[in-house]
């Protein structure tokens, strides 16, 4: 088909230059590989961005986005790429605007308990420069050491902690979004509660820039907590076991910071890389933390780990010891990956809580009929299964069997009223699924909401929804 172009390359970096006279423009060819991919996405992208862009201010933002709809351009928004969900690759001829230099905190206020950032503000910054005055920012995925507050806006991230504090969305109080047609909203504001209209700020939370791009965010800072902390892990027969201890804790008024277990794979595993002998007493490990907690707290875990039969209990609440047994949560990852012969894919599916066993039982089956490495663990709080699935790292294509698993997993989840994604968001690996996780209605009315703010959609399209 013969085309005649409008407009050349060099014709919209001339009006980007013009249209965000702050921002760094590259379009050489190693920069633009360099962001060609999330760095722990599944979905290796083929495509080619058109310029890469660094954005240094509010109006470089609206000038990007200008530019983008002058020429029908779609706009990719990135910050760290630790998207595990292929939420930021690059897509052929788009804009990749990067917010990795909007990263100042802007203010911590210890009156008001809240914190005002830009999007490039790394999480683990924004908690220790809290905790030097005695708060914290709460929300911690397993990635908060490198990804940014905007990214865990963009796709409402979770971490264990979400037990006692909720996900990114429960600390957002309010935002400043840029629209794809330049417009600047201020959305919810410094107040811990707000009737007023309608919610828009957590339409924006989650959104994964699709809706709009967001230039700076305040969040609620909590106090830290008094008392001691408590720490304490067990070996259960099994995961049905392990999930009614689970259960009593949860009722017990304990409030734990952190509950995880570990399924049988990853005892073996633990096993194996620290010559420990867990998985001889049962198929299941459960890890729980208590903040700021008491006497009564670590007589009632006592009291629960012994009703359920609970094997090589660790109970403490020495801090040193207490920080140690907590850190079993996270021993599962150096165990599972010094398999060197493999690469890993990690899902988030979250499903009520009287279901975790079930969905992860059905993942260790699972793992058995199609012949597939899989270690499955799961915030035992708040129902997030996280099945970990290994195949040898030189298949040049993910094996049939993997994707088998990975689908029957997904369509288990729904079929236990749970959600494919609980914590990690949809991004390009999971949206083809969005009719079946919301059903027809809802994912009608959300191409709706996306064509009324985004009209031309070019706001990170073929994500969240496609």
């Amino acid at each position: 088909m013969t085309v005649f172009p409008a407009f050349s390359k060099d014709d919209v970096i001339a009006t980007l230059k013009q249209a965000a006279p702050n921002a760094d423009i590259d379009t050489d060819a190693n920069t633009i590989a360099k962001h060609q991919s999330d760095q722990d996405g599944l979905i290796q992208s083929p495509d080619q961005l058109l310029a890469y862009i660094t954005v240094n201010d509010k109006d470089d933002v609206k000038g990007v986005l200008a530019t983008a709809r002058q020429y029908h351009l779609p706009v990719v928004p990135q910050t760290t790429a630790s998207s595990v969900v292929s939420g930021s690759n690059a897509l052929s001829n788009a804009l990749m605007i990067s917010t990795a230099k909007l990263n100042q905190i802007v203010k911590i206020d210890p009156e008001d308990q809240l914190a005002v950032v830009q999007p490039g503000v790394i999480n683990n910054q924004l908690n220790q420069e809290a905790n030097k005055v005695g708060l914290l920012y709460a929300p911690d995925p397993g990635s908060r050491t490198f990804s940014s507050i905007g990214g865990n806006t963009n796709t409402n991230a979770g971490g264990a902690a979400a037990l006692r504090y909720g996900t990114t969305k429960d600390s957002v109080l309010g935002l400043t979004v840029i629209l794809a047609d330049g417009r600047e909203l201020h959305l919810g504001g410094q107040t811990y509660k707000d009737s007023f209209g309608y919610d828009l700020t957590h339409l924006f939370v989650g959104s994964e820039g699709t809706l709009g791009i967001v230039t700076e965010i305040t969040v609620k800072l909590f106090p830290i907590p008094l008392g001691k902390t408590i720490a304490g892990a067990a070996v259960f027969k099994d995961m049905n076991t392990l999930a009614k201890a689970a259960s009593a804790i949860r009722r017990a008024g304990t409030y734990p910071s952190l509950m995880q277990a570990l399924d049988r794979n990853i005892l073996l595993a633990m096993d194996k890389l620290n010559n420990t002998n867990y998985a001889n007493d049962g198929d299941a490990m459960l890890v729980v933390k208590v903040d700021g907690s008491n006497e009564q707290v670590l007589a009632a875990l006592q009291t629960i780990f012994d009703q359920y039969n609970g094997q090589q209990v660790q109970l403490t609440d020495d801090d040193k010891k207490a920080n140690s047994i907590a850190g079993l949560a996270m021993a599962m990852f150096p165990a599972i990956y010094s398999d060197q012969s493999k690469q890993f894919f990690m899902s988030d599916l979250t499903v009520p809580l009287s279901k975790f066993a079930t969905l992860m039982n059905y993942a260790r089956q699972q793992g058995i009929d199609n012949d597939v490495t899989i270690f499955t663990a799961c915030y035992a709080g708040d129902g997030t299964v996280h099945p970990i699935i290994g195949w040898d790292k030189n298949d040049e294509h993910i094996p049939a069997a993997v994707i088998n698993t990975v689908e029957n997993l997904y369509h288990k989840t729904i079929e236990l009223n749970g959600t494919i994604t609980g914590e990690y968001s949809v991004g390009a690996l999971k949206a083809a699924w969005t009719n079946q996780q919301l059903g027809s209605n809802v994912d009608y009315l959300q191409q709706q909401i996306k064509s009324l703010l985004d009209p031309m959609h070019l706001l990170n399209p073929k994500r969240k929804i496609n």
